[in-house]
């Protein structure tokens, strides 16, 4: 599962265009809508800092959060948020409102274990096609990340979907069979073991 939900104070935003959300930026804000849920969408403005801290901790996209405006509290999950392109800080976010029965579609990351158990170890190389998996999931059981493991993988061997065990309520986005990685030989070949002393000896 994703990391703990966490909280976060935000103000209601009277005034909406690209002057209001300039004024709010040079104050530390940062503007920001919840929408969703069949009811109309609200303006709101964030702490900079304190979303800036939650998008670098990771997990932000994935992670379900409460938002406090003026004590009304609504629960959330980040869609989307942008950056400027040039100074690299947060302009905007989206939130999309959920509940327990809400289905939401997030991309969860991929971690590879136990490459010293495959030929990754001699000289393989671990090709990756997908870092992460777009499914469709409840808002309440989003997967924190989907453990890929490459005990026994030879080099030509390809990890597809089938081969991962995903949580009771997630399917992937895309209906077929699709590969998340390969182990492929180097350029240069890889090199074989050495033989253990005295192997060959017969043949000289």
């Amino acid at each position: 599962m994703s990391q703990e939900t966490y909280e976060l104070k935000a103000e209601a935003r009277e005034r909406v265009g690209k002057g209001s959300a300039r004024e709010l930026r040079r104050n530390g804000l940062i503007p920001a809508v919840i929408y969703g849920d069949k009811q109309a969408p609200i303006s709101i403005a964030l702490s900079t800092n304190e979303v800036t801290k939650r998008i670098h901790a990771g997990s932000f996209m994935t992670t379900v959060a409460t938002i406090d405006v003026g004590g009304e509290k609504y629960k959330v999950l980040p869609k989307d948020y942008q950056l400027d392109p040039v100074r690299d800080f947060t302009m905007h976010v989206d939130f999309l409102r959920v509940s327990g029965n809400t289905q939401v579609t997030v991309e969860i990351p991929v971690h590879f274990i136990n490459e010293e158990k495959s030929q990754v170890k001699i000289g393989g190389v671990l090709n990756i096609v997908r870092h992460t998996i777009e499914v469709h999931c409840p808002a309440d059981a989003i997967p924190e990340f989907f453990d890929i493991d490459l005990s026994g993988k030879k080099i030509g061997d390809s990890i597809h979907i089938s081969e991962v065990v995903l949580p009771k309520g997630v399917t992937t986005v895309i209906d077929r069979d699709f590969t998340i990685a390969t182990i492929v030989a180097p350029a240069a070949g890889v090199e074989e073991e050495a033989p253990a002393e005295g192997e060959g000896e017969a043949e000289a």
